[in-house]
């Protein structure tokens, strides 16, 4: 048996219990993220919910981005209360909130629902995060923390395509069996921790909860207070405004415009049992599969492209990840091309690969000697305001350039025709085929005509443009801000 394999043999059985827990914890939340643009946004006869981009965007902006701040408290809170319970109680929100998202239809109904959920998010994710600590050395944390990564992709590419696969059992619009799958793994995770999960040794601390916030606090501020790091962290806010948009924006995009039925034809002259597990009944492939290609790139190759940028600066790798990011997002926005959507998620994966593994990396080499878990604490900063800046641009930025039925209202009053507003009655499937009845044009016809009137594909310059300009930024913070710093 060689090294590694002698190395994973040292690993507790907790160590597994919390990779287990947090397979199933990605298999809910990126089974439910990764349609969730579908979802609220979808004409309200296909079961959807009927809301505008810039709705979708405020809700998934905000509650994310409160999501990635809350572990602030939650953690210093698990310190104090105990893994155990803190993670039996993370699972009781965390379900329900799964929960009464598929039921609730109202739009802030569902948004108290959502931050619920987060709520729950939160309260899981710095426990298995020092629960792998807690349970790796110096001799296995860089393989462990390797596993933990995999899993991670490994929950993120299981969990859409079981929500795809049944979202559209039946007659296609069976979204509340979504909701159901994210509550059930969770509640696996809630048998699993009350049955297998034993408390890893921890300081326990008598300080108040408030006293330990307090001191999080602090430490977050003291570390900013360096401007070498703060200056970085605002830098790389662009990079994660302009990564959020395959899960917010593209899903929508992809559904408006793209006609993924060719995506479905060339995988059943390949194989015929490919098309049938990849597409739908339909014969097309569902946004969140193309999506989904993200994930299982990472699955199957990242080790390959952390073998062959390992050897490079940690800011030059992120530097040449987000380079390639920018290419692979403005391809998929770039035309009504199913294969170039393809094709750039593809290589936003590569570039994925590259950047995201060396951001946590990058941020532990700046920090002075001795200070490095304090800098660590900081890098959800961009994460969370990446997320509330991507709520805007994939809101009402979106609205405003590509959304289908923005575009055609515009049209319908520039015609003068006489269509009733959208509404819980008169859904956006109905606005759109009556619109079309009235202009003379089939469906597909009237989609092809906003297309080449409006352009929508424009939206694909902002989106490169970020990653452009954050290139740009990490490019002169690396040579006139570190200056001779070693990385």
């Amino acid at each position: 048996m060689g090294k590694p394999g002698k190395l994973i043999k040292k690993f507790p059985k907790t160590f597994w219990v919390a990779n287990s827990m947090e397979m199933f914890e990605r298999i809910a939340w990126y089974g439910l993220f990764t349609v969730l643009a579908l979802y609220l946004t979808n004409s309200t006869d296909e079961g959807a919910l009927g809301f505008s981009q810039s709705q979708k965007g405020q809700m998934m902006g905000i509650v994310t981005a409160i999501l990635y701040l809350l572990p602030i408290v939650t953690g210093a809170i698990a310190d104090r209360v105990g893994y155990k319970k803190m993670l039996v109680i993370a699972y009781a929100v965390y379900s329900s909130g799964y929960l009464m998202m598929g039921i609730f239809t109202n739009y802030y109904s569902v948004f108290a629902a959502f931050l619920w959920v987060a709520l729950g998010a939160a309260l899981f994710k710095p426990i298995i995060s020092a629960t792998i600590t807690k349970t790796t050395d110096k001799e296995t944390s860089s393989i462990g923390f390797g596993i933990f990564y995999m899993i991670v992709n490994v929950g993120g590419f299981i969990g859409p395509f079981l929500a795809s696969k049944l979202r559209h059992t039946g007659d296609g619009n069976n979204w509340k069996l979504v909701f159901y799958m994210s509550t059930a793994a969770i509640l696996i995770n809630l048998i699993i921790v009350l049955f297998f999960y034993k408390e890893p040794h921890r300081e326990k601390s008598d300080k108040k909860p408030a006293e330990v916030i307090k001191n999080s606090l602090n430490n977050i501020l003291t570390a900013l207070k360096d401007t070498k790091l703060l200056i970085f962290l605002i830098i790389m806010v662009g990079f994660w405004t302009m990564f959020n948009q395959l899960f917010y924006t593209l899903p929508n995009f992809i559904e408006q415009w793209i006609d993924t039925s060719v995506l479905y034809n060339a995988l059943n002259n390949i194989s015929p049992w490919l098309a049938s597990t990849f597409g739908t009944k339909h014969g097309n492939i569902a946004p969140e599969m193309i999506i989904n290609l993200d994930a299982g790139m990472i699955v199957l190759v990242q080790v390959l492209i952390s073998s062959i940028v390992m050897k490079l600066k940690p800011v030059n790798a992120i530097i040449t990840g987000i380079i390639v990011n920018a290419v692979g997002i403005g391809l998929a926005f770039a035309t009504n091309n199913a294969f170039f959507v393809v094709f750039g998620i593809v290589i936003f994966a590569i570039g994925e690969m590259a950047s995201s593994p060396k951001f946590t990396e990058y941020v532990g080499r700046i920090a002075p000697k001795g200070k490095e878990a304090l800098y660590m604490g900081t890098s959800f900063l961009p994460v969370a305001a990446g997320n509330f800046l991507t709520g805007f641009l994939s809101g009402n930025v979106y609205q405003s350039i590509s959304d289908k039925m923005s575009l055609l209202k515009k049209e319908v009053a520039a015609r003068g025709l006489q269509l009733p507003e959208m509404s819980k009655e008169f859904s956006k499937n109905q606005y759109f085929e009556e619109a079309a009845k009235q202009m003379g044009m089939r469906k597909t016809e009237l989609t092809q005509y906003l297309w080449d009137t409006y352009h929508p594909e424009q939206i694909w310059y902002i989106f490169s443009a970020i990653g452009v300009v954050t290139v740009l930024g990490l490019l002169i913070y690396d040579r006139y801000v570190l200056k001779s710093r070693k990385n």
